[in-house]
């Protein structure tokens, strides 16, 4: 009876951190990291054993510079790679790092770790 018990409240525990830890949970969706200062959107990620937000939604037509900022940094995340702009690119263990990507349309961008094992998206919309 005491194991069942044990049972049900560690099942319990690792289902709730699921739902509230998981990448594409509420967490990640109400974040807000995108901003315009003088003329220029700046997307920030915190590139760290992934990247968070792991999807950003900005405005299409507009200069963009996306930062990435890292913080002790050691994993395959420090490396970026955005196939469809032909960038690569390692960044510092700790600092931010800008990405000058331009005026993009209404699209989709996919980048990824230099690995491919941890994605990011950013949504241009009109």
């Amino acid at each position: 009876m005491k194991l069942t018990i044990i049972a049900i409240i560690i099942s319990s525990a690792l289902i709730l951190g699921v739902i509230f830890l998981a990448p594409d949970g509420e967490v990640s969706k109400n974040v807000n990291n995108v901003s315009v200062v003088n003329g220029v959107q700046i997307v920030e990620i915190d590139a760290k054993g992934g990247y968070l937000p792991r999807k950003s939604v900005a405005k299409s037509g507009i200069p963009t510079v996306i930062r990435f900022n890292t913080q002790g940094t050691f994993d395959c995340s420090a490396s970026i790679r955005i196939p469809s702009l032909g960038i690569s690119k390692i960044l510092p263990q700790s600092g931010s790092t800008d990405i000058d990507i331009g005026v993009q349309k209404v699209a989709n961008l996919e980048g990824s770790c230099g690995m491919g094992m941890y994605p990011f998206e950013i949504d241009f919309q009109g």
